[in-house]
């Protein structure tokens, strides 16, 4: 047990600068790098997600970490992203969009489960959702390929609205390439066509309500926070239809009745 205590402290030493790396789904900006103990505890949920996904038996699954308190809003998680099993870089490679810290730019990454949960966690629980064997298949090919490039938007909104190409988060991508892989093949290239194809499937996702004082603060103050993309009178009302974890969950559900979900304690 020391032998593995001291191991992590030496890799939490090693991989301290990644911590403090500019790039989060949504979350407060940190200036100072994360703690030995965040980073312990951080690799330990990662080991512990990379085990539950090795005995699963998938090749591809959705996981989930709890980046911020969302509790106000009903939710437990804040992000997600795909991850594959034989991908080129690696064993277990997550594949996810994140926003440039205090800008309202962002980017695809590749990197392994362990710089996944390697942020400043609110909670260090993850959740695994699993689709069935053909969208896993669908869904590892659309990775390796241009598809996953061509339906991600670099202008980032944390907030932005499900049937809008305006904005994207990071949720939304991963909602909008799971839609391309749950489509007819062919049938979903772009964010334009994965929108119809959600609209056409009478999709809906949960409503998040923000009041007024709240979306005032949040467009004044964060860069990465704009709600001219919803439609007007939704807006006005305070009702936000963005994409959640909650969203993704429900969708491949209701979908897909081979799905599993594991959470990760």
């Amino acid at each position: 047990m020391r032998a593995h205590r001291n191991r992590l402290a030496r890799l939490a030493c090693a991989l301290i600068f990644a911590a403090a790396l500019p790039a989060h789904a949504g979350q407060v900006c940190r200036d100072e790098p994360l703690r030995v103990d965040e980073v312990r505890r951080s690799l330990d949920l990662a080991q512990r997600t990379f085990a539950a996904l090795d005995a699963s038996g998938a090749s591809v699954a959705i996981i989930a970490r709890a980046g911020q308190d969302l509790s106000k809003y009903g939710l437990e998680y804040s992000h997600m992203g795909i991850v594959v099993r034989d991908h080129a870089a690696g064993r277990w490679t997550v594949v996810h969009e994140l926003n440039t810290c205090g800008t309202a730019d962002s980017d695809l990454f590749v990197e392994g489960v362990g710089n996944f949960f390697l942020t400043d966690l609110y909670r260090y629980r993850a959740q695994v959702l699993i689709p069935g064997p053909d969208v896993q298949a669908r869904a590892a090919a659309l990775v390796a390929g241009r598809t996953a490039r061509r339906l991600h938007e670099p202008h980032y909104n944390m907030l932005s609205y499900v049937y809008s190409t305006r904005y994207q988060n990071s949720n939304q991508w991963v909602l909008e390439t799971l839609a391309a892989a749950s489509a007819p093949p062919g049938a979903v290239e772009t964010r334009a066509e994965a929108q119809s194809w959600l609209k056409g499937q009478g999709y809906r996702v949960p409503t998040v309500e923000i009041p007024a004082v709240t979306r005032l603060g949040a467009r004044m103050f964060r860069a990465n926070v704009a709600f001219d993309d919803h439609p007007f009178d939704r807006r006005m009302a305070g009702q936000i239809d963005t994409v959640s974890t909650d969203a993704i969950v429900n969708f491949v559900r209701e979908r897909d009745p081979q799905a599993r979900v594991l959470v990760v304690e």
